[in-house]
């Protein structure tokens, strides 16, 4: 009825301001001030919409001249402030950004959308950051109010595929990561993370594969050029660490397989397979004391029978390793025969008795007959079967020890050696001897 009024357009334009209609808005407030140049209002209204929107520059170029027909304008005053406040926080987020402190990012990003709650440049940098630090559901989240209101929105579509990326959803992801590239075939960000995608579900597959296969140092390989991909998915390179764990430890390389393990809960501190492969690694190097704490943090996360009896088996292990290794004493595998054991106990008896060693010092003395009575002792338990087997499982540990109190290395060395005039020491030479038996 009156298309050339400019309050009318200015009037419209507020109105779909409050329905937080802004890119429909401005249209009207552009049009207000194209019909009346000197129309405060609607270049307030103009800037109010571009700053909503995110375009900073030209919300101050709008806000200047409101304060060109009204320098003393508080509003256009306190606007074109605002919008400076975006521009710095626009620069501070790109520097920090390139320098990978998406925390600072996000930081920005939420006071700037204070200003522009309708720009979804903002929101999209703000979800792709979060993607980074691993907060998925908050990325998830805003990415997916964008979808609501534009389904074909490249970005949006970009940072859904990269959230489901790094949660290890790859072939979902790869899916996104396709869409987004459908709507804008140019998204450099998209093109890049399906590629890794792709690549990373395809080294991962094969290693797997070599794995079930027995071949293990291909696997291991496989995995290794996994790893190089992107340093940046956390939770599939724990997954890669861990099965290079589990090849390493298939080779015997446990050390190797540790050292993965570690870098797979460094990557994802709740790792549950990580922690079981490094414990049993550390229970198959005799480190119980780390084989205990890795097992009290699984058993603490999933309480199962299993877990509890992992746990056991580790403190009992433990216990059993700080009482004297009897195997270790006569230098014998814990898997020695009865005819090794007495060729080891003969051995070391006669080489610390302390007949063979009576012109040594006192302190050289003392010294030997200590071994001597702990050879003698380990004899005794090594020989028996019940005791060995008691000792070997560690019931040992609760009959406060084999009861050694009243124990005599020389009785058993003695038996051993057939009786009294069994043998003697004599001396050939100055520090030299040679048995002589009866």
């Amino acid at each position: 009825m009156c298309p050339k009024n400019a309050s009318y357009y200015g009037n419209r334009a507020a109105t779909l301001m409050m329905l937080g209609k802004f890119r429909e808005a401005l249209g009207d407030a552009q049009q207000s001030v194209r019909l009346d140049d000197s129309f405060v209002r609607g270049h307030l209204r103009e800037g109010k919409c571009h700053l909503s929107l995110g375009n900073a520059m030209a919300a101050c170029r709008s806000f200047q001249r409101a304060l060109e027909l009204d320098h003393k304008n508080a509003q256009a005053q306190q606007e074109f402030k605002n919008a400076n406040a975006v521009i710095e926080y626009e620069k501070i987020a790109e520097t920090d950004f390139e320098k990978r402190d998406f925390r600072k990012v996000v930081f920005c990003m939420d006071r700037a959308l204070e200003y522009a709650p309708a720009c979804h440049r903002f929101k999209i940098l703000k979800a792709e950051c979060l993607a980074m630090l691993g907060r998925y559901p908050e990325a998830q989240s805003v990415a997916s109010d964008i979808l609501r209101m534009d389904s074909t929105n490249a970005d949006a579509l970009y940072v859904r595929g990269l959230c489901l990326y790094y949660e290890d959803c790859i072939e979902k992801a790869v899916q996104f990561f396709v869409q987004a590239l459908r709507m804008a075939p140019d998204h450099e960000k998209a093109c890049v993370a399906c590629r890794n995608a792709k690549a990373l579900k395809a080294k991962k597959e094969d290693g797997n594969k070599a794995f079930k296969e027995g071949n293990y140092k291909l696997a291991y390989e496989l995995y290794t050029e996994a790893l190089r991909i992107d340093p940046n998915n956390i939770k599939t390179n724990a997954k890669l660490y861990c099965n290079r764990g589990t090849v390493n430890s298939k080779l015997r390389k446990l050390d190797d397989a540790i050292e993965d393990c570690t870098n797979a809960v460094k990557l994802d501190d709740t790792y549950i397979k990580a922690y079981l492969r490094r414990a049993q690694c550390y229970m198959d190097t005799e480190q119980y004391e780390e084989a205990v704490r890795d097992y009290e943090k699984v058993y603490q996360t999933e309480k199962t029978k299993e877990h509890k009896q992992l746990l056991k088996n580790a403190q009992l292990e433990l216990k059993k390793s700080k009482r004297k290794d009897y195997y270790k004493i006569l230098g014998v595998d814990k898997n020695a025969s009865e005819d090794e054991i007495k060729k080891a106990y003969r051995k070391r008896a006669l080489m610390h008795h302390p007949d063979r060693h009576s012109g040594a010092s006192a302190e050289v003395q003392k010294e030997e007959e200590k071994k001597f009575k702990e050879v003698g002792e380990a004899f005794t338990i090594l020989s028996d079967p019940k005791k060995k087997t008691r000792y070997d499982s560690g019931q040992d540990l609760d009959e406060e020890g084999m009861n050694m109190g009243d124990f005599d290395a020389n009785n058993i060395f003695k038996a051993f050696f057939g009786g009294p005039g069994g043998f003697s020491f004599e001396a050939s030479g100055p520090g030299n001897f040679f048995f002589q038996f009866g």
